[in-house]
Parts: C-alpha cells; sequence; structure tokens
C-alpha cells in the first residue's frame, strides 16, 4: 500500500511546472485565453472588412485587407473545428 502512495505522489510532482520552464509558475496561473482570443479574432476581421469603406487611391488597399480578412476568418473556423472536437483525440 505504500508504493501505491509513493507512485501517485512521483506523478503528482512529475506533472508541475517547473518555474525555469514557465516563469509564471512562481506566482500562479498561466494559460491562455481562447474565448478573449476568439472574440478578438473576429472583431479584427470585422474591422478590416469595415476599413474598406475608406478613400483608397486604388484597389490594391481593397485586397489586402479582404485577403487579410479571409485569412482570419479561416484561422478562426479552423480553431473553431480543433475545438469542437479536441476531447476526441
Amino acid at each position: 500500500m505504500a508504493t501505491k502512495a509513493v507512485e501517485k505522489r512521483q506523478k503528482a510532482e512529475a506533472q508541475k511546472v517547473d518555474p525555469r520552464d514557465e516563469p509564471s509558475a512562481e506566482w500562479g496561473w498561466h494559460g491562455h485565453f481562447p474565448k478573449a482570443t476568439r472574440i478578438a479574432g473576429w472583431f479584427s476581421a470585422f474591422v478590416l472588412l469595415v476599413m474598406i469603406y475608406n478613400n483608397h487611391e486604388n484597389n490594391t488597399e481593397n485586397v489586402w485587407l479582404i485577403g487579410l480578412a479571409a485569412a482570419l476568418v479561416i484561422l478562426l473556423l479552423i480553431d473553431l473545428k480543433r475545438s469542437r472536437t479536441a476531447w476526441r483525440r
């Protein structure tokens, strides 16, 4: 029975984050903001498309704005698909 307790403790210690690898581990939480990142991404794509209605000399700016917004939307949709199927991996 003592060996199981030792094994559990060793596993728990192995999962800890080393402060040398993650400096924020010393003061607590470290992680990501997936919901805020997605909201900021959709907002950025919307702003890029709204910027089309501006005074432009030619359509080169429009091509870049639409291309960047489309790339951002594609990345957001890929992220959405990955987050929905993450539990299946």
